[in-house]
């Protein structure tokens, strides 16, 4: 007697258990009406801030540098004096350099000597025009020689100092305080503080749909502040990975990035129309998306293909019509129901 009120007790258990472990009836769960709307679609991608290109800052002359003040991650502004070649090959070039801005300033003197005395001789009578025109021609020549002698002693001056291009800041260092150059040797990378832009590769047929132009935000991965950007160019070979590159330019003219950032990119694409769910509708199984269907004769499963998403807005491209209900709470449960009924133990 004992025995039987336990079972009794114990079956009345499970019941109430079962009860409550049971799933909300239909005609509870939010149901959401499939309407056509027109919605905003971006196209993401990954990407990284890069520079168009590194400097090199090179020797113009053969010499031991000295006075070299840059160290990496110097910020340097355009012209900023680095450092200094020194030595004998540098003192014989420039004193070679003026050498001949002395002897063709002597020959300009001479030359224009030569004219003036000609030009007193042809007042008076005594030379002739001809003999005018030629010394004329002679201290105008004599004076492009001067003004090129100038400018070749200009120019090795400035080559014995180790001056930045462009503002930027210093990558690495080739060379180091008393080591002898040669010409063209390189002494330093640079990086233009102006110069970077940022590249992120599409895939598929988002990289079909990018095009020159396009704005967007760049997303750093750190957290930082969005960063908006254009599409400059898409770049037509594909990467061993199947995407294309694209590159991207910054709106501002001095945007808040750096060097090697990370982080996703959203390249506005336009608006697209199509039949809108609610993404926590989509059920995925078995490599293919449905939703479930509220109809009169109960809930059932339907295949869709899932277009672009906006906020929490997935457009259908195929498969749902407007105006049919669909189930967006406990859909995934719904979906599921009597899967027990259908698994088969392994043996």
């Amino acid at each position: 007697m004992a025995t039987h009120s336990l079972r009794s007790v114990a079956v009345g258990v499970l019941v109430v258990a079962l009860s409550f472990a049971a799933p909300p009836a239909v005609a509870e769960d939010a149901l959401w009406v499939a309407k056509t709307q027109t919605v905003a679609t971006q196209i993401t991608a990954y990407a990284t801030v890069e520079p168009h290109a590194t400097l090199e800052v090179r020797a113009g002359v053969a010499g031991v540098l000295h006075d070299l003040t840059a160290q990496p991650g110097d910020e340097v502004a355009k012209g900023a004096v680095l450092g200094h070649l020194a030595g004998p090959a540098v003192d014989a070039l420039l004193a070679a350099r003026q050498s001949a801005l002395a002897g063709a300033e002597a020959t300009l003197k001479a030359a224009q000597q030569t004219l003036a005395a000609e030009r007193q001789k042809r007042a008076v009578q005594l030379s002739t025009r001809s003999a005018v025109d030629q010394a004329a021609a002679a201290a105008a020549n004599a004076l492009a020689n001067r003004d090129s002698a100038r400018a070749e002693l200009n120019a090795a001056q400035d080559m014995t100092s180790v001056r930045a291009p462009q503002p930027g800041r210093v990558l690495t260092l080739a060379a180091a305080a008393g080591e002898r150059l040669e010409p063209g040797q390189t002494i330093l990378t640079l990086l233009p503080a102006e110069d970077l832009w940022l590249r992120a590769s599409f895939y598929g047929a988002d990289a079909d749909r990018v095009r020159a132009g396009m704005p967007g935000q760049f997303v750093p991965a750190s957290g930082g502040a969005l960063i908006a950007v254009t599409v400059r160019a898409i770049v037509g070979a594909l990467r061993p990975d199947g995407g294309r590159m694209v590159n991207l330019v910054a709106t501002a003219a001095t945007p808040a990035w750096l060097d090697g950032e990370s982080g996703t990119v959203a390249v506005d694409a336009g608006t697209v129309t199509g039949v809108a769910v609610p993404t926590r509708a989509l059920i995925l199984d078995q490599a293919h998306w449905w939703v479930v269907v509220h109809t009169a004769a109960g809930d059932k499963p339907q295949a869709v293909t899932p277009g672009p998403q906006s906020g929490e807005l997935t457009l259908i491209e195929d498969g749902l019509a407007p105006g049919t209900a669909v189930v967006v709470t406990n859909a995934y449960l719904e979906f599921h129901r009597g899967i027990s009924e259908r698994y088969q133990p392994p043996d």
